[in-house]
């Protein structure tokens, strides 16, 4: 594992845990971008390997993770049909934090407070590795999807516009 400074996140915490094969590229965030495209030009990864974490509430209450490419927009409709919901919305960054325990912009699918049904748009099928966060502004995630097999239990599904 590669890392630039000694700091672990929950989630790095839970990969060394399962024994997961991962490495941490850090990012600069002293100029205040930290959109996903940004992130995906500063740790120097295409755009479509690079995944933002959305969490979406549903009427019912329940929460659903979403992992699509940065630079896509979640589908709400797809997205609902996928995880058998009339309907979702987005999570309200107020609820970030309390429900997940993550912030917005630091926001991993690994190590959140509870397990989530866990969507990733199918076209990370065709990567041998994705990037996201993992759980802290500044510091991404770089695994191999057969690696994340090991540790997030997930479904892939056309989840984006």
């Amino acid at each position: 594992m590669s890392k630039e400074k000694s700091i672990k996140t929950n989630a790095m915490r839970i990969l060394d845990k399962k024994n997961v094969q991962y490495s941490v590229t850090t990012y600069d965030t002293s100029d205040g971008k930290i959109d996903g495209v940004s992130v995906a030009e500063k740790v120097n990864r295409n755009k479509e390997e690079v995944f933002k974490t959305l969490v979406t509430t549903s009427n019912s209450k329940n929460l659903y993770v979403f992992l699509i490419p940065v630079a896509e927009e979640l589908d709400l409709k797809k997205s609902a049909k996928a995880v058998g919901e009339k309907s979702i919305e987005m999570l309200k960054s107020k609820d970030l934090l309390p429900l997940t325990g993550y912030i917005h912009g630091g926001c991993s699918p690994i190590g959140m407070k509870k397990e989530y049904k866990t969507i990733i748009n199918e076209s990370a099928k065709e990567l041998n590795e994705i990037v996201f966060s993992a759980g802290k502004i500044g510091y991404q995630i770089n695994i191999k999807m057969l690696e994340l097999e090991k540790v997030l239990n997930f479904t892939y599904v056309d989840v984006i516009k």
